[in-house]
């Protein structure tokens, strides 16, 4: 693995002196997802492995190009999970494609992000340093957390060599309810419920049904069950499977519209906006896919206390991501300036200035 090690950092000294752009990629699963990768290919998959798992201390290491489905293999075995619940979108998908992009599945809302599971990383930057942030233990908290800002970094900052996530136990038992609501009345019961003691794992809303699942210990289950009401639906992990990757029926390919992704406080009212909708998470991240006016989209979003992204496909010149406050937009330039000074990790993945 050295020799894999020392050959990244001769590609990455030669492109700093030559001020050649790369472009990082494991899997080439997300390879659509932010703006237009430029530059010549740094294929990670070559630097690959679980480096430790200790199932007792809910912690597992491993290289950047790991595939994630060895990941979730060796988890499995000891009944345990990425509690995040990231997506594949295919078989291919890397560790550190995983970190790079950010994005967490249907319990998400319930357990938090892929950057509160990150407890350290190893980063070569653009001098071809080896950096290390973090540990390997969940009490190490001692400087910058710049393991956690790797997380959607998308890969501008500088190659992710190495990662050690948080891992968690596999909840003893699940069942999921579907309730007949309105998309007014859903996001009503959600918000009700999401200040009650209730072993809620994840919830989605589309076409008059909201479906909520429920994790956890038997009794604590049988209790919710009781108070909630609502329909039992059978055999139903293939149902969130479809949403962590996106093969549900709602997220077929829309050749005349992009699909947005809005990301809002739970208490928002319904999007007036036009167009097929879905939400998820407690009423926090809708699905939209519409014709409406990118800055009418960004506008609405923004009034309502979140903001818009351009998810996938549609025209990506008008910004995928939110546009950056100018004091934002100043702390991306100094932290991509300092990683990487010659900037070519990923031009312009993120925004066309980074």
């Amino acid at each position: 693995m050295e020799k894999i090690l020392q050959d990244f950092r001769e590609r990455i000294q030669a492109a700093s002196a030559h001020k050649t752009a790369l472009r990082i990629q494991g899997g080439a699963s997300k390879s659509w997802y932010g703006q237009q990768s430029v530059g010549e290919l740094l294929d990670t998959r070559a630097y690959a492995g679980i480096v430790a798992y200790e199932p007792t201390e809910l912690v597992i290491t491993a290289r950047c190009g790991t595939p994630l489905a060895q990941i979730e293999a060796a988890l499995d075995q000891h009944h345990q999970m990425l509690a995040f619940e990231p997506p594949r979108f295919n078989q291919h998908a890397t560790l550190g494609g995983m970190l790079a992009a950010g994005l967490s599945g249907p319990r998400r809302a319930t357990v938090g992000a892929v950057r509160d599971f990150v407890l350290g990383a190893s980063l070569m930057d653009g001098r071809g340093e080896l950096l290390h942030f973090g540990g390997q233990v969940m009490k190490n908290v001692a400087g910058y957390d710049v393991s956690r800002l790797l997380a959607g970094s998308m890969g501008t900052l500088g190659l992710i060599t190495d990662i050690s996530i948080k891992v968690l136990p596999k909840p003893f038992a699940e069942t999921t309810l579907v309730f007949a609501l309105s998309e007014a009345e859903a996001l009503t019961r959600l918000n009700q419920w999401g200040g009650q003691a209730l072993p809620i794992s994840a919830s989605a809303w589309h076409v008059g049904r909201l479906m909520l699942r429920l994790s956890g210990a038997e009794a604590a289950i049988r209790s919710a069950k009781k108070q909630l009401g609502g329909e039992e639906v059978k055999d139903a992990a293939s149902y969130w499977h479809s949403l962590r990757e996106q093969t549900h029926e709602f997220f077929a390919q829309d050749d005349e519209h992009g699909l947005w992704r809005l990301s809002l406080p739970s208490s928002a009212a319904p999007s007036q906006l036009t167009g097929k909708s879905m939400i998820e998470w407690g009423g926090a991240q809708r699905w939209l896919f519409t014709d409406e006016n990118p800055q009418h989209i960004r506008d609405a979003a923004s009034r309502a206390g979140g903001h818009a992204s351009l998810f996938r496909a549609g025209d990506k010149s008008v910004g995928v991501f939110a546009p950056l406050t100018p004091a934002v937009a100043k702390i991306h330039r100094n932290l991509k300036a300092a990683f990487d000074p010659a900037g070519i990790f990923n031009p312009g993945r993120m925004y066309s200035d980074l």
